[in-house]
C-alpha cells in the first residue's frame, strides 16, 4: 500500500452537496492541513433541493473550497475541472441513487453512473492522479445468500440496474487501473443514515409519512435485515482509504498489475426491520418529533418484499479492519438519535 498525505494537496469530491459528500467534505477540512477541496454537484431535483443547498451552506464557511455546479455526465465540465485544478486525490460520490426509482427512470443511472464515471476515469489517466476513491453499493451483491456478504464473492447477479451499474463501476475502474495504472479503490457502503441524509431512505421516509399521520409500509413482512452504516462512519473509512492506495507493482510480464482494490464498509451488525422501526419510534418521541401518545400501531402496515430490493445486506469488513485499522462503531440507536434531533431541528422548529 502506498502511503497518500492528504495535507496541501487538491481533492476533488464529486456529489458534494449530497449527503456523503458534504460530509466527506467537513471532515476534509476539520482533519486536514490546508487542503483545496473542489466541489463538483449538478443539484438534481432528485429530492428535496433544499436539502442540498443546506449541505451546502454549510461547506460555503471553508475558505479552501470551491464549488462548481456542474454535471459528470457532460464531458467538458469534467475534463475543464481536471485540467484547471489537477486534483491529486479523486473521491467519485455523485450517482443516480435508489434502487427502486432505477426501475422508473433507468436513463438517469446510465447518464451519471455510467457516462458519468467513465467522464472521470478518462480525466484521470489524462491528468495522473496519486488515488481514485469511489463509491459501489452493498447491492452489488444481488440475492446472494452466503453472509456475511465477502469482496471474495462472486457478484454476477445484480436485481437492480443501480446494483448494475455499481458492479459496472467496478470493472471499469479495473481495466483502468490495468491499462493506465490508475490507483483506484472501490468501497461498497452499506445502507448509510444519519443527519440531512437523503429523503427516499427508509428512515427518512417513515419519519415524514408518520409526522403526516399516514401509514409506513414495512416490506416483507418486516423480515428484511439491513446492515445500517452511519454517515460518519463512512466517512472514517473514506478518509483513511483515500489515504492509503493500492500498491504500482509489475508483473512476471513486466507490465503493471492492476493497482485495484475494493472493500466493503458495512455496520457488520444486521438489524431487523421491526427493531429498526421500534428504535427510530422511541427516538422520534424523545426528540419530540412526535407525541409521546402516538399510537405507532395504527401507522404500520406490513407489505410484501419490492421488487428490486434484497432480504438482507450484511457486511464482511474485516478487509477495511485489516489494512486500515477500522471497523464502524456507532450503534443503530445512537445514529437514530442524532438523526432524530436533527429532524427536529430542520423540519419541526
Amino acid at each position: 500500500m502506498e502511503k497518500i498525505d492528504l495535507n496541501n494537496k487538491t481533492i476533488l469530491v464529486t456529489g458534494a452537496a449530497g449527503f456523503i459528500g458534504s460530509n466527506l467534505v467537513k471532515r476534509l477540512f476539520q482533519d486536514v492541513h490546508n487542503p483545496t477541496v473542489i466541489g463538483i454537484d449538478n443539484m438534481n431535483d432528485y429530492y428535496d433541493v433544499a436539502l442540498k443547498d443546506f449541505r451546502l451552506d454549510e461547506l460555503k464557511s471553508f475558505g479552501g473550497f470551491r464549488f462548481i455546479k456542474g454535471d459528470i455526465a457532460d464531458r467538458d465540465t469534467v475534463d475543464a475541472v481536471f485540467g484547471q485544478y489537477r486534483p491529486a486525490v479523486v473521491v467519485n460520490l455523485a450517482a443516480q441513487a435508489g434502487v427502486r426509482y432505477s426501475i422508473t427512470n433507468p436513463d438517469a443511472y446510465i447518464q451519471s453512473n455510467l457516462i458519468g464515471f467513465y467522464n472521470i476515469l478518462e480525466s484521470c489517466r489524462n491528468h495522473p492522479v496519486e488515488h481514485l476513491v469511489y463509491a459501489s453499493s452493498s447491492s452489488v451483491y444481488g440475492g446472494n445468500k452466503k453472509v456475511p456478504f465477502s469482496t471474495d464473492d462472486r457478484v454476477d447477479n445484480p436485481v437492480s440496474l443501480y446494483a448494475a451499474t455499481k458492479k459496472s463501476n467496478e470493472l471499469m475502474a479495473h481495466c483502468y487501473s490495468k491499462l493506465y495504472d490508475i490507483p483506484s479503490t472501490g468501497l461498497r457502503f452499506f445502507t448509510v443514515y444519519g443527519p440531512a441524509g437523503r429523503p427516499d431512505m427508509a428512515y427518512f421516509g417513515f419519519t415524514d409519512k408518520l409526522l403526516k399521520g399516514e401509514t409506513i409500509q414495512i416490506f416483507n413482512y418486516g423480515n428484511c435485515r439491513r446492515d445500517f452504516t452511519y454517515v460518519d462512519d463512512i466517512v472514517e473509512g473514506i478518509v483513511r482509504v483515500m489515504q492509503g492506495a493500492p500498491e504500482r507493482k509489475k508483473g512476471e510480464d513486466g507490465l503493471p498489475l492492476p493497482p485495484y482494490a475494493v472493500y466493503n464498509i458495512g455496520g457488520g451488525q444486521p438489524e431487523s426491520l421491526l427493531d429498526f422501526v421500534q428504535i427510530l419510534q422511541e427516538e422520534l418521541v424523545r426528540a419530540g418529533v412526535l407525541p409521546q401518545d402516538y399510537d405507532f400501531e395504527a401507522h404500520k402496515k406490513l407489505v410484501p418484499m419490492q421488487p428490486g430490493d434484497v432480504p438482507v445486506t450484511y457486511a464482511d469488513a474485516t478487509a477495511l479492519e485489516r489494512d486500515f485499522g477500522f471497523t464502524p462503531r456507532i450503534t443503530l440507536r445512537e445514529g437514530l438519535r442524532h438523526f432524530a434531533e436533527w429532524y427536529h431541528d430542520f423540519y419541526c422548529k
